[in-house]
């Protein structure tokens, strides 16, 4: 049994998938996951299949340095963007098997959210470069784990009439700014 970062969610409805010593690039991995955080599936995986086409790019927030601007990246209200097509391979494959595991236990397949998803750091699998004057330096990539839970949405409640129609608390110094422009507009 494989352990998982998110302890507290429940495995009854909720369906998990992980890979680990991937070779895809840890830092645009982590944050093509982060933009799907908290998603439906259905629009993560249309979102990562548009990131592979390039209709949608992925914001770049922690690790942008060097990142050329792009206006795709306003939709997320950042300049930085970039379209990391193998890190969106990999995070779709893992959808996709997490989508199964959820058919398999009798989940609504159609109900998911991305509830935890992570990306680590895998061991750095080491070759080397030639360089001139007979040096040798390091050529290193920088494999990750990835691992997620999806789970059934939460059913909407409407709110009753008795709710709806009472006041909101206030705190002291609310109550007295709202007298205070009571007392000033009249």
């Amino acid at each position: 049994m494989v352990r998982y970062a998110a302890t507290e969610i429940s495995s009854a409805r909720s369906a998990r998938a992980h890979g680990n010593y991937l070779r895809v690039s840890f830092k645009n991995t982590r944050e093509t996951a982060q933009a799907v955080n908290g998603w439906k599936l259905q629009r993560a995986v249309k979102f990562l299949q548009n990131v592979q086409e390039k209709v949608e790019a992925v914001p770049m927030r922690r690790y942008a340095g060097g990142t050329g601007r792009a206006a795709q990246g306003k939709q997320f209200g950042v300049t930085r963007a970039r379209w990391p097509v193998k890190s969106a391979a990999f995070i779709l494959g893992l959808l996709k098997n997490a989508e199964a595991n959820a058919d398999t236990k009798g989940l609504d397949t159609g109900n998911l959210i991305i509830k935890h998803i992570q990306v680590n750091q895998a061991p750095k699998q080491r070759r080397r470069t030639y360089r001139a004057h007979g040096r040798i330096n390091p050529y290193m990539s920088n494999p990750c784990h990835i691992e997620l839970i999806l789970t059934e949405g939460e059913e909407v409640v409407q709110k009753s009439e008795a709710v709806v129609g009472r006041e909101a608390h206030l705190s002291s110094w609310q109550r007295g700014a709202r007298t205070r422009r009571a007392i000033t507009a009249a």
